[in-house]
């Protein structure tokens, strides 16, 4: 509501006239009071309507409503010294406004369209009362002030514009296919997603003896570990400044950005807007062992011997920054923390911003890097470790009868997010769409899960739901399955009471790996993505004899070929405090 973009900035030159010699186009204002408060007409019309006497229609400047005045022709009047062409100032008149209902939010503009020089003023609803925009200290007004304006606007030469506050529609869940066109991942099993699925299909694990003397003592000394040292294959000044699991998320990360197609370095090198990529991580601790080094050298060398990145490595959310910083993502980088189902957690909120708009791409996963003493100490105490010599086979054996407790371990898993539209217009190769996810807590127990399951049932149908898909279509789980009594038992229990009696082949990766803590989601993601891509269930690893209780049809021994009769693969993920989270994957043609 201001005045056309035609309309000239007229100066402000006043001197007297008979009202004989005003012509149309002059700027007129009546009296000496009107001149002094800049309350100024265009002449639009005159008309003789006698010897003496004329008539003249006059308009407010900015824009309003006709007005008629009968004028002799020797009155004295006043004109601002130059002409408007008046097929520019528009005739309008403001809306009555009595029966609006208004809401916060809303905005009313006011011009004062008898001052030609005059500025919009535009008040915002809020908490009931109305505001100058952009004016703090503004007295405020009231609806009943804001009806009054409007009412008494065309007399007062004023435009009075009502804004109501925009109503979105509703957006339908999934309002935008989210697809994964890349992969990649640092695990006990190697460098990379191919030396994960060979060894998957192998049925090799990478859980290691713990050499070096600070874990000596210790009642458990074996652990899933990276067999390379993830620093020498960055260069040496980044991984300086880099906990030991943001080097595996930057590892992992880098070999998704590639593998799903995009350029070396980065957002800018691949033609990207790096403000629609977003990275979102799960971790727990990330890198405990940095605050431990800190400490000790605090007590062995004094304050001077504790190293000024000590707490800039210690957060957890150090992977997220350090994978925006090196692929030069602005969008987000979000830290999920939700015990052993953070990388889950995060990927499904990866999912969802995607579908809403937010980001267009998303790097999602986890990163961990816990294999310390004092950790292995912790889990030890707890009774969760299992003990057993690697050489003779995986320690960790999952849904077996003779599970004794999980195996620590560390490493990283990432996919590369996208919404479809944006994949299929590059061109990109799609493994298969993240179609859903479902979270729930237990609210039973600081470290044990709820036995009956229930709370994992939970996740699993919201999951489902969430993917637009029912329980038959589900053909495969990729478990957590840490090798607990309890844990195992509880997800079993909630898996065959979601499916029914249906034989949905079901594999456990931590016989493979250990329990990857918060990077566990990432990594049996990726794993999971593979399955559909390829038509192919990996074994379970450590499991020799099926505990009766189990009930499901785990895969062991050989890889099996994925069902047809169906289009589901659920990945799960649940943590100490009874955190659930399921990421369901569907297959596409």
């Amino acid at each position: 509501m201001t005045h056309s973009p035609e309309t000239p900035e007229v100066p402000i030159r006043p001197y007297a006239v008979g009202a004989a010699e005003v012509v149309p186009g002059d700027l007129l204002a009546l009296s000496r009071e009107d001149v002094a408060g800049r309350r100024w007409h265009v002449v639009t019309h005159t008309l003789p309507v006698g010897p003496e006497v004329i008539q003249v229609t006059l308009r407010p400047p900015l824009g309003g409503v006709d007005r008629e005045e009968t004028l002799r022709r020797e009155q004295r009047v006043t004109v601002a010294g130059r002409r408007m062409d008046v097929d520019t100032v528009p005739c309008v008149s403001s809306p009555a406004l009595d029966d609006v209902e208004f809401r916060d939010g809303d905005r009313v503009h006011t011009l004062r369209a008898v001052d030609p020089e005059a500025g919009e003023v535009a008040y915002v609803r809020r908490w009931g009362a109305w505001a100058a925009e952009g004016s703090p200290s503004a007295a405020s007004a009231d609806d009943a002030d804001v009806r009054r304006w409007a009412a008494e606007a065309d007399r007062d030469g004023v435009l009075v514009r009502h804004e109501p506050r925009p109503v979105r529609a509703a957006e339908a869940a999934g309002a935008r296919r989210v697809v994964v066109t890349g992969l990649g991942a640092v695990t006990p099993l190697g460098v990379g997603t191919g030396e994960l699925w060979q060894g998957l299909l192998e049925g090799r694990h990478g859980i290691r003896e713990l050499a070096d003397q600070e874990f000596d003592g210790l009642p458990v000394r074996i652990a899933g570990t990276v067999p390379v040292d993830p620093a020498g294959l960055l260069p040496r000044q980044a991984a300086r400044r880099m906990n030991r699991a943001a080097q595996f998320a930057v590892l992992a990360a880098r070999e998704a950005w590639a593998d799903a197609g995009y350029a070396d370095g980065g957002t800018r090198e691949s033609g990207l807007d790096p403000e629609r990529v977003g990275v979102s991580l799960g971790a727990i601790l990330g890198d405990a062992s940095v605050l431990v080094g800190g400490d000790r050298r605090l007590r062995d060398r004094g304050a001077r011997g504790v190293s000024p990145l000590t707490t800039p490595m210690t957060v957890p959310s150090q992977a997220a920054s350090q994978v925006s910083l090196d692929l030069h993502i602005t969008g987000e980088a979000r830290t999920v923390t939700s015990a052993c189902a953070s990388g889950t957690e995060a990927i499904g909120q990866a999912v969802d911003r995607i579908r809403y708009g937010r980001v267009d791409v998303a790097l999602a996963g986890g990163a961990e890097a816990v294999v310390t003493p004092a950790i292995m100490a912790s889990f030890a105490a707890m009774r969760a470790l299992a003990a057993g010599d690697p050489a003779a086979g995986s320690p960790s054996h999952p849904f077996a009868k003779d599970r004794d407790g999980f195996v620590n371990g560390e490493g990283a898993g990432v996919l590369v997010l996208e919404s479809e539209e944006h994949a299929l217009a590059r061109g990109a190769r799609i493994y298969c769409e993240a179609a859903g996810w479902g979270l729930s807590a237990d609210a039973h127990h600081v470290a044990a899960p709820d036995p009956s399951g229930d709370g994992i049932a939970l996740a699993l149908r919201r999951a489902v739901r969430d993917a637009g898909g029912r329980v038959a279509d589900v053909v495969h789980v990729n478990a957590h399955a840490t090798a607990t009594v309890d844990g195992d038992l509880a997800e079993a229990r909630a898996v065959r009471g979601v499916l029914g009696r249906r034989d949905v082949p079901v594999t456990a990766l931590k016989g493979h790996l250990g329990h990857l803590q918060g990077a566990a989601g990432g990594v049996e993601a990726v794993a999971a993505v593979l399955t559909l891509h390829h038509g192919v269930v990996p074994p379970t690893v450590g499991c020799g004899e099926v505990d009766a209780a189990v009930d499901l049809d785990v895969v062991r021994g050989e890889p099996r070929v994925l069902p047809s009769d169906g289009d589901l693969v659920l990945s799960n993920s649940f943590g100490f405090g009874g955190h659930n989270a399921v990421l369901a994957l569907r297959r596409v043609a």
